[in-house]
Formats: structure tokens, C-alpha cells, sequence
């Protein structure tokens, strides 16, 4: 009787939770209800406005270049270049081809002495004395050209007188006018054709000149024309000729003549 009394208080426990389970969980037409509901609640949510995307430019396509077609040109035929005549250099005589050879030897043709006053009157006859001095020959006078006020010179006035020396006579005069520049000349004083000039300040510089008060002191310029044997031909009146240009005297000719001929120091 016992143990039946247990078997039933167990069934009862058992039936009582089994209730409870039921009634703690949910029926069916509850969760239908539910179901609905919820879905409600979520159609009511606003969904999140979304940030703008940026806009994005496409980038330009880069144009392919386009490359410059040269036209086609025929090719020219080039003519074979004809080969340059290159002249013999004439080498330059030396110091004893020139003592040797008497056609080649430089020699002064002629040597003149130029006194400018700038005016006529008492100063271009003193300088006309000092130069007949100086030269032992009548000098001649020169005029003016023009007319320059500034300088108070008029047209064909005597201004100046000239002395020109040939042979002996103005081999010495040179050797004096060269003691007087102290035997040194400017290797500028030459042009291309051998002649050069000098200028003498005061005339007493001169060996052999003295002082004289009533003259008073004048300088001058000298000019030297040199040349050789043979240039007579382009002077003379009768059938005129050129002089080669293997004959014609150089600048380092001239400079080895009057170092040779004069000792004067060429700087």
C-alpha cells in the first residue's frame, strides 16, 4: 500500500511539472501572434542615411602623339670632290742667303724727314733752318690740304717742310736718328712691306746738334722706305710690272736688315 501511495505521489509530481512546462512556454497561436509584431516594429525603424559617395571625374586619356612623317627625299647624287691645290709654301731666306744672293740683299731707298710747325711765318722758318742744318739740303714746304678752324689752319698755307734723303746721305742721317731713340725701335714701328717710323721729339737729341736759342727746339718724324734690287720695275714710265710676291720684302726680313746693318734693338 506504501509503495503505491509513493508510485502515485511520484506520477502527480510528474504531472504537475509538465503543466508548468506548458504553461511557461509559449502556445503556438502566441507565436503567430508574436511573429507579427515584431515585424511591425521593424518596418517601423528609418533606416540609416548613407554618406554620398563622392563623385570621381574620369581622368582625360592621354592622346597618343602624333609623329611627323617626313617626306621621303630622292637622294642627290654627290659629284666627287675635287682635291685643293695647296700652293708650295717659299720658305724665307736666311741671314746668308741674303748676304749671298745680291738680287735679294734689302737695301734703304730712301729716308724722309717731315717738320710739322702748324702754322707759317717765324716758327716754319726757324724749323726750315734746324732741318737744312740737320741734313746739309734745302728742305721744301708743305701746305695745308683744308681748312680747320680749331686748330686756327686754312686751306693752302705753309705749315711744314720735308727733307727726302737717298744713298749715302741718308744711310747717315739714320745712324745719327737712331743714337737719338737710344738705338731701340717697336717691332710695331714695321708694316708689311719692311718700311718703318720713328719720331724724334727734340732735334738737339741728335749727336752734334747744339742748342740755339733764337731757333729754339723743333722735333720730326722719319720714315724709311726699304725695298731690293728689282723694284724698279713697278716705278719706271716704260711697260710697268708687278714685283712677285716671292721678291717682295717681308717684316722679319727688314727687322734682321736693320739689326744686322744698325745694332738697333728691336722690342
Amino acid at each position: 500500500m506504501a509503495e503505491e501511495k509513493a508510485a502515485t505521489a511520484v506520477e502527480k509530481k510528474v504531472v504537475t511539472k509538465k503543466k508548468v512546462a506548458k504553461a511557461k512556454s509559449p502556445s503556438a497561436k502566441e507565436q503567430k501572434a508574436a511573429k507579427p509584431a515584431v515585424s511591425a516594429v521593424e518596418e517601423k525603424v528609418v533606416p540609416e542615411e548613407k554618406a554620398p559617395e563622392p563623385k570621381v571625374t574620369p581622368a582625360k586619356k592621354k592622346m597618343p602623339k602624333k609623329k611627323l612623317v617626313k617626306p621621303k627625299v630622292p637622294p642627290v647624287e654627290r659629284k666627287p670632290v675635287a682635291e685643293e691645290k695647296v700652293e708650295p709654301k717659299v720658305a724665307k731666306p736666311s741671314r746668308g742667303e741674303l748676304a749671298k744672293n745680291p738680287m735679294l740683299k734689302p737695301k734703304i731707298e730712301k729716308v724722309t724727314v717731315n717738320m710739322s710747325v702748324g702754322k707759317s711765318g717765324q716758327p716754319l722758318e726757324q724749323a726750315v733752318t734746324v732741318l737744312q742744318q740737320l741734313t746739309n739740303q734745302q728742305p721744301s714746304k708743305r701746305k695745308a690740304k683744308k681748312t680747320i678752324r680749331d686748330f686756327g689752319i686754312r686751306k693752302g698755307e705753309s705749315m711744314a717742310c720735308l727733307v727726302t734723303l737717298r744713298n749715302e746721305k741718308a744711310e747717315e742721317f739714320l745712324r745719327k736718328a737712331f743714337q737719338a731713340v737710344d738705338n731701340k725701335l717697336s717691332k710695331y714701328s714695321f708694316d708689311r712691306q719692311g718700311n718703318f717710323s720713328f719720331g724724334i721729339k727734340e732735334h738737339i737729341d741728335i749727336p752734334g746738334t747744339k742748342y740755339v736759342p733764337e731757333l729754339g727746339i723743333h722735333g720730326m718724324d722719319v720714315s724709311v722706305a726699304l725695298g731690293r734690287p728689282g723694284y724698279r720695275v713697278k716705278r719706271r714710265h716704260r711697260t710697268k710690272s708687278k714685283i712677285g710676291k716671292a721678291h717682295l720684302l717681308t717684316t722679319d726680313e727688314a727687322i734682321l736688315f736693320i739689326k744686322d746693318e744698325f745694332d738697333v734693338e728691336i722690342i
